[in-house]
């Protein structure tokens, strides 16, 4: 893991947010939405992407696989080195693995089954660690509106994105506080670096862009610690497909 630093924020009223694949699609749009105002860290898997973004934005940045628990550990205690806490995790890293399952090689699903499932996993289980710690914090989880219908030829990235969806809903019931919320956002397709690699038999007519469901996602993970009781709960955009 490799750490960019960006130490520019002296706004005692900023909070600090975590946008983990923050360097690209829906990640790097919720990054662009929170920088205005507040303290970001976006992770991501490529160090020129990460550099990037970085750059661009003006916010600090970890290179992490988040399918290592050493390594989302570790960026995890970096950010909260810095910065003292964590008020928000966004987490949105995702690996496409589409096609029927007699086609899909052993890496693409054994890949696609360390990032959606490990890393996942290991996102959040740091992530509530820190936030436990603090007494509060917002954690959402992006799933895919494919978890809630069934769709031919993803059966491997559909019971992938299903394992987080069902971590998310379990680890909000123990909360026993609002002061920490655990939520979900399920997207419609979107025109993303995600959405280009799934082939034209998974393309769709009809989709939101990444700007509009950053907003959905920004506007849960600002919520406050009294703000009504929202762990657990789904927010569904199906975009007009379903």
């Amino acid at each position: 893991m490799t750490a960019r630093g960006y130490d520019g924020w002296r706004d005692m009223g900023a909070r600090t947010f975590v946008v983990v694949g923050g360097t690209s699609g829906l990640g790097l749009a919720v990054a662009r939405l929170l920088v205005g105002g507040h303290r970001v860290a976006v992770v991501g898997d490529a160090p020129d992407e990460v550099a990037a973004v970085t750059d661009d934005l003006g916010c600090a940045g970890a290179v992490c696989d988040v399918s290592s628990y050493e390594q989302v550990r570790q960026a995890f205690a970096e950010v909260a080195d810095r910065y003292g806490e964590i008020d928000g995790v966004a987490a949105c890293a995702s690996m496409w693995a589409g096609g029927d399952l007699a086609d899909l090689s052993p890496e693409r699903i054994r890949r696609a089954v360390d990032v959606n499932v490990l890393g996942t996993t290991f996102v959040i289980k740091e992530a509530l660690h820190q936030m436990r710690r603090q007494g509060r914090g917002n954690v959402v989880y992006i799933g895919a509106m494919a978890v809630a219908k069934p769709r031919p030829g993803i059966p491997v990235y559909r019971a992938t994105k299903s394992y987080g969806s069902s971590l998310v809903e379990s680890l909000a019931e123990v909360q026993h506080s609002n002061q920490i919320k655990v939520m979900l956002v399920h997207p419609g397709p979107m025109p993303t670096r995600l959405q280009e690699r799934v082939g034209d038999e998974f393309l769709d007519e009809v989709s939101a862009l990444p700007e509009q469901v950053a907003a959905e996602v920004v506007r849960l993970l600002l919520l406050a610690p009294d703000d009504l009781y929202v762990s657990g709960e789904r927010v569904l955009r199906a975009d007009g497909r379903w």
